[in-house]
């Protein structure tokens, strides 16, 4: 299966020149969307931030590795049809502080063609912002934005309207552990100057978060960067079902605090041999998790959530809106759920205008069944709507037992917006839409956490199967269908034809092969009308 990019889908690349890595990501931007999908990311360690201690410069080996890892970046940008002008490039704090980083652009300029942007703090907080907005769903809800990088980390205060504060600080894993490790296990009284000076450090952003924040708020606090992503990576692995991806993924204080009290007790050599954990990010984590705690601390913050996205994913964003393909950056983040689903839905060939149908007749049945299909309290609405648009991508496959493939494919997809919980809901939900109801040895069932989201897919999943059975045919028949208690243990449903004279017989049959389903799960009589 391929995600290559055609019709007017545009590929679009963005390299972001770290302090400690070099990231590139290949983006297929869509027009009418006015959204893009990830086709490609790479990483590579090129330690710009290692500079020479006397001259500050950034050294010949460093620049070196950066032009090998860019010849590749647009080895591979060019191979997936972008555009040199297409490639948007954006160099941080390791080259912004170097005195010889704007001659290091130049020369890249002049022998690779690329235009480099040397983005200043606050701009690289508004990037690292707009990546995190085109991957999560900020809702109402004030959310403050931590990026640990190399060599500065990034405050973002913002909500659904605004970026209310963008702020960089020159703290970074790698800027400590070069200027202040000397030793490791780090010693109990430099562990306590590095916590000190990381307060320090960090105290004016968080003043001005705090002082822009409305009395009452409590924000999200919401964690990127490859520190972040190796922390979670570390804690995930001591759960019995590690997630799949990190997108969504919540990690308490409690465990940050559990996990950091280890690793200062660890030598390098220790660092290394724990899962989750490359070699180049063992030698930086210590400083870098420090960070992490002091800025969960000081924002009484008692979890934090992890979010994939970042500056390159902000590179994409921002020639997007530069090039007008998104008016209003909030309306595109509110977004969010509809467009990822949508971006699956093409990507997995599925008849869209036969899923929209599906979903509006399953959106009825729950709007006029609450209280006797279902008893939800609104949440399933929307993995029901995205569970209706995905349903049958699993035909993508193969046709026969399709319903097993689309939980597979919804399962390991990318669902922006939606937790990972909420991600294997909705996979459920179309895995139960035919065929058996759940079963204690399912995986889809196992997989999902308690009663409450156990009792939430099985309701949603059978208004999706009736959804599904009264649309048979290509063509639209139906004008849409109501709903009703019949007497005190059974349901009528009534179809409406879409013109008069239509025979309606086939949708009637297919519906009441749902009976034994519906009296299974509810103990309901169903009746057809």
């Amino acid at each position: 299966m391929s995600d290559a990019p055609s019709g007017t889908i545009r590929p679009v690349a963005g390299i972001d020149i770290g302090t400690n890595s070099i990231h590139l990501l290949i983006a297929a931007v869509d027009p009418e969307l006015r959204s893009f999908s990830v086709l490609l990311t790479e990483k590579s360690t090129t330690r710009l931030g290692d500079r020479d201690p006397q001259s500050g410069d950034l050294t010949p080996e460093a620049i070196e590795r950066a032009f090998t890892t860019l010849r590749h970046c647009c080895e591979l940008a060019a191979s997936h049809g972008v555009a040199l002008g297409d490639v948007v490039t954006a160099a941080t704090s390791a080259v912004r502080e170097a005195p010889n980083g704007r001659e290091f652009l130049q020369s890249i300029q002049e022998q690779l063609g690329l235009d480099v942007d040397l983005v200043s703090g606050p701009e690289e907080a508004r990037l690292i912002y707009l990546g995190v907005l085109s991957g999560m769903a900020f809702g109402d809800q004030p959310h403050v934005i931590v990026d640990i990088g190399g060599g500065s980390t990034e405050l973002v205060l913002a909500d659904a309207s605004d970026a209310r504060a963008l702020t960089s600080t020159r703290i970074g894993a790698v800027r400590l552990q070069r200027d202040f490790v000397r030793e490791e296990p780090i010693p109990a009284k430099r562990v306590a100057f590095l916590r000190a000076f990381i307060q320090g450090s960090l105290e004016p952003a968080v003043l001005k978060v705090r002082q822009r924040l409305n009395p009452g708020e409590k924000p999200v606090l919401v964690a990127t960067s490859g520190t972040a992503m190796a922390v979670a990576a570390m804690v995930a692995q001591e759960e019995p079902r590690p997630p799949l991806r990190m997108q969504g993924y919540r990690v308490s204080r409690d465990k940050l605090d559990q996990l950091v009290t280890r690793l200062l007790a660890m030598t390098p050599e220790e660092r290394r041999g724990m899962p989750g954990l490359n070699e180049r990010r063992a030698e930086i984590i210590v400083p870098g998790a420090l960070i992490l705690q002091a800025a969960m601390s000081m924002l009484g913050a008692d979890e934090l959530v992890i979010s994939e996205r970042a500056l390159r994913e902000g590179l994409i964003v921002d020639w997007m809106l530069r090039n007008d393909l998104i008016v209003d950056r909030f309306n595109f983040q509110s977004s969010i759920r509809q467009r990822t689903v949508l971006h699956q839905a093409q990507r997995y060939g599925v008849d869209l205008s036969r899923s929209e149908r599906v979903a509006s007749l399953a959106l009825s049945l729950y709007a006029q069944s609450h209280g006797l299909l279902h008893h939800d309290d609104g949440q399933g609405r929307q993995l029901l709507w995205a569970a209706a648009m995905l349903h049958s991508c699993g035909q993508h496959i193969n046709v026969g037992a399709y319903h097993k493939h689309s939980w597979y494919l919804i399962r390991h997809g990318e669902l922006l917006g939606y937790s990972d919980s909420e991600h294997l809901m909705v996979a459920a939900i179309a895995r139960y839409h035919r065929r058996s109801l759940p079963k204690k040895r399912h995986e889809s069932w196992q997989l999902l956490d308690g009663r409450e989201q156990r009792r939430t897919v099985a309701a949603m999943a059978l208004l999706l199967r009736l959804a599904v059975a009264v649309d048979r045919r290509p063509q639209t028949v139906l004008a849409g269908l109501t709903l009703q208690r019949e007497g005190d243990s059974g349901v009528c449903i009534t179809l409406q034809p879409a013109a008069a004279g239509l025979d309606l017989s086939l949708e009637r049959w297919s519906l009441q092969s749902c009976e034994a389903s519906v009296e299974e799960a509810l103990g309901l009589r169903l009746k057809v009308a």
